[in-house]
């Protein structure tokens, strides 16, 4: 499968673009600076430069065949909408959309000391979700974001089935990874939120 994965030199960025050329998949690797990509390189990885704020950039890699895998986070309010906006209006076939659980559709089962973390771009995750669900994208929320390996027990839940939000509670990004690769092999959750658990 042809893939493209958004923000690919971040940590979550790089695990996603890893594990999909583990699994024997094409990728185009889109970040700033495609030199960030750190990843070995391969005939099936194609690094590419562009930029969430610049439409045009991305509208030049994807295209109607894409499948787009997002990876994007950012401390700067109104980045990751645009970058939603940019993404669908490029025509992608299907969009994987990484969120924070906690947020938009999952906003009931967090903590008020999640909105104080997220301040000013809470507001930016939460029209950024609501873009890619109305396109009939997918987005997962995960929870607090750490590094290791994939979890043997993972698995993956829609929204009515996840367990209460704990901000004590972490899921590897290879876990997050393999769990966003799944839905663009095989689609479950199109137009919903879909929650990556450990176990």
């Amino acid at each position: 499968m042809n893939l493209t994965i958004l923000a690919a030199s971040g940590r979550t960025g790089l695990a996603l673009t890893g594990k999909a050329l583990e699994r024997g998949h094409t990728v185009t690797a889109i970040a700033r600076d495609p030199g960030r990509i750190a990843v070995p390189g391969t005939a099936r990885l194609h690094r590419v430069a562009a930029d969430v704020e610049d439409p045009a950039s991305l509208a030049a890699v994807i295209g109607p065949d894409s499948v787009v895998l997002s990876a994007l986070g950012t401390d700067r309010a109104g980045v990751l909408l645009a970058g939603a906006k940019a993404v669908v209006a490029a025509g992608p076939r299907r969009i994987i959309w990484l969120g924070a659980y906690g947020t938009g559709p999952s906003a009931s089962a967090a903590s008020e000391v999640l909105a104080k973390l997220l301040g000013d771009r809470l507001g930016d995750k939460v029209e950024a979700d609501a873009t890619i669900l109305a396109a009939g994208g997918t987005v997962f929320h995960a929870g607090m974001l750490a590094d290791g390996p994939e979890s043997p027990r993972r698995r993956t839940t829609g929204l009515d089935a996840a367990p209460p939000f704990d901000l004590s509670a972490s899921v590897s990004r290879d876990t997050v990874a393999a769990a966003m690769l799944d839905e663009a092999e095989t689609p479950r959750f199109a137009g919903a939120v879909a929650v990556p658990l450990a176990g």
